[in-house]
């Protein structure tokens, strides 16, 4: 291309590439690139004349040529497939007509921060530094699926697609891509799925303070998603399904103060995932179902409001939960698990409990999974659990075997020291003592001689059945909850 079938407004762009000098085509500050498709021919660029620039535009000796461009109107299809552009491209607050098609291109670096653009196309890009698309607006999707990114993505302060359009396509596809920093996408909003399927960054993921609108699809699709460090998700708010099945990060999956909505559906599913801590502090509660299946968790820090009514938690492992609350403020979460009764959960929140060291509230979990289990047998098989939870709970209340015995002596001594049963061999019967006589019928193995010189007669008699019966039942699930701490331990 030569120089004179250039406008003005190109030649200016075009003397200014082989010197990496910046040419600005903006009246103002405010000068916003919505308002790009009405801007005239002194601000206009054919995105052939770019191309022409890209691929094989002038250079100097000693110096480093790169495309460093504000405030244009870009004209027609900027088409550098597969192409290998050696030079910086910064297009900053552009207003691009058409999409631009960079897919399989390789590139240094991309700039395209404030730009208007209808989408971008750039599947399979490679980039020797930074993709930095800060607070671009697309009304259609941005194509970088398996794209290589040597430095970090940019996407601070972006809008992807608009509030009354719906993409049919995700707004953002970063799936199977490789991001060799990390993804800054703070105060992001996008009308739209984002999606990181099979996506390897090396940094963290960053989307503080982001919206993503998805009604009744998804918002964020994840699965197999690998950082290197963490995933901040501060403050956010996703209408919509949130799907991390399957993945891996190291350090944090940060949720805080964030606001998940999927009504009717799940808000959030990280089955599978392997986390090093999982924050909800301050979330507000889920709108959803919530599916934490099989996955392996470090810290689980939750409030016990912030659960649905409906979760999966099936196979889930954590070492620790924050804050420590009482046993009674986590159990009803085991209930709503979709499945119903499930031992392991019970087991699991036992364990992170003798974690922290609080005993007591590992018992009261142990005795809340028995009473569900007991929940599940048919109704003859449920009397003896009764009896046991009853009188020792189980094993884990053994002062309540103290406490009925203590009682049932009280009962039979008052009684048989009102009315003395009669010896069964007059004159070779020991002394009556009515204490003694009723421990000799509640326990079964230790003997006083009491039983068996004295026998009662009438209601009394019956009294003596039901001493003798109790204290064989006291006994039995006295020995069972012995013999089942033992084994705990």
């Amino acid at each position: 291309m030569e120089i004179t079938d250039l406008t003005p407004a190109e030649r200016r762009v075009w003397r200014a590439f082989p010197l990496d000098e910046s040419v600005d085509f903006r009246e103002g500050a405010d000068d916003a690139p919505e308002s790009g498709g009405s801007w005239g021919p002194e601000r206009t660029i054919r995105a052939e004349v770019l191309r022409a620039l890209l691929l094989d535009g002038p250079t100097r000796d000693g110096e480093v040529a790169g495309l460093k461009l504000t405030g244009a109107r870009i004209t027609g299809e900027l088409r550098l497939k597969y192409g290998a552009v050696e030079h910086a491209v910064r297009l900053r607050s552009c207003h691009f007509e058409r999409t631009p098609q960079l897919y399989g291109a390789r590139l240094r670096v991309l700039v395209l921060s404030r730009s208007v653009l209808p989408g971008l196309t750039a599947g399979a890009l490679h980039t020797e530094g930074v993709l930095r698309m800060t607070e671009c607006r697309t009304t259609g999707p941005v194509r970088l699926a398996g794209a290589q990114i040597a430095g970090g993505l940019f996407l601070d302060g972006a809008r992807l697609g608009t509030p009354d359009t719906r993409c049919e396509e995700p707004l953002l596809q970063l799936n199977h891509a490789v991001v060799g920093a990390d993804v800054q996408a703070r105060r992001l909003v996008a009308h739209g799925q984002l999606r990181l399927n099979e996506a390897t960054v090396a940094g963290q993921v960053n989307l503080d303070d982001s919206a993503l609108h998805a009604p009744g699809g998804i918002a964020l699709h994840a699965e197999n998603l690998s950082v290197g460090n963490d995933l901040h998700a501060m403050r956010l708010r996703a209408q919509g399904h949130v799907n991390l099945s399957g993945a891996r990060m190291p350090r944090h999956l940060n949720l805080a103060y964030a606001r998940l909505s999927h009504p009717g559906g799940q808000a959030l599913r990280a089955s599978s995932c392997v986390i090093g801590e999982l924050w909800f502090r301050e979330a507000a509660p889920v709108e959803g179902d919530v599916n934490l299946r099989r996955s392996q968790i470090d810290l689980l820090h939750i409030r016990p409001e912030v659960w649905p009514d409906r979760v999966k938690i099936d196979g889930l492992s954590y070492r620790s939960l924050a804050p420590h609350l009482p046993a009674e403020e986590r159990l009803p979460l085991l209930e709503r698990e979709v499945e119903g009764y499930l031992p392991a959960s019970y087991e699991q929140l036992t364990t992170a409990y003798r974690a922290a060291g609080d005993e007591a509230a590992a018992r009261t979990v142990q005795l809340a999974k028995l009473r569900r289990h007991r929940s599940t047998l048919p109704r003859y098989a449920r009397v003896w659990g009764h009896l046991q939870d009853v009188t020792v709970g189980y094993g884990f209340r053994p002062l309540r075997a103290a406490g009925w015995l203590s009682a049932l002596l009280l009962t039979g001594a008052v009684a048989f020291a009102l009315h003395h049963p009669r010896p069964l061999k007059s004159g070779e019967a020991p002394d009556f003592n009515p204490v003694f006589y009723t421990l000799d019928l509640l326990l079964p193995i230790i003997g006083f001689g009491q039983e068996s010189a004295f026998a009662p007669q009438g209601a009394y008699q019956w009294l003596s059945y039901l001493l003798i019966v109790t204290g064989w039942i006291l006994a039995t699930t006295t020995a069972a909850g012995i013999s089942r701490s033992l084994s705990r331990q």
